[in-house]
């Protein structure tokens, strides 16, 4: 069975902004980023 269609989304970057520290960035967007001090790893 294959995933169904999904709408184009925004490719996501994150990167390590210090200790224990995450910034995603949205690709092409320089300008928009989410910093954390919490995140976890999702898998499928």
């Amino acid at each position: 069975m294959s995933e169904p269609d999904r709408p184009d989304s925004p490719e996501i970057s994150v990167c390590k902004g210090g200790p224990g520290k995450s910034v995603f960035m949205e690709s092409g967007n320089s300008d928009g980023w989410i910093s954390s001090d919490v995140t976890i790893d999702v898998t499928r």
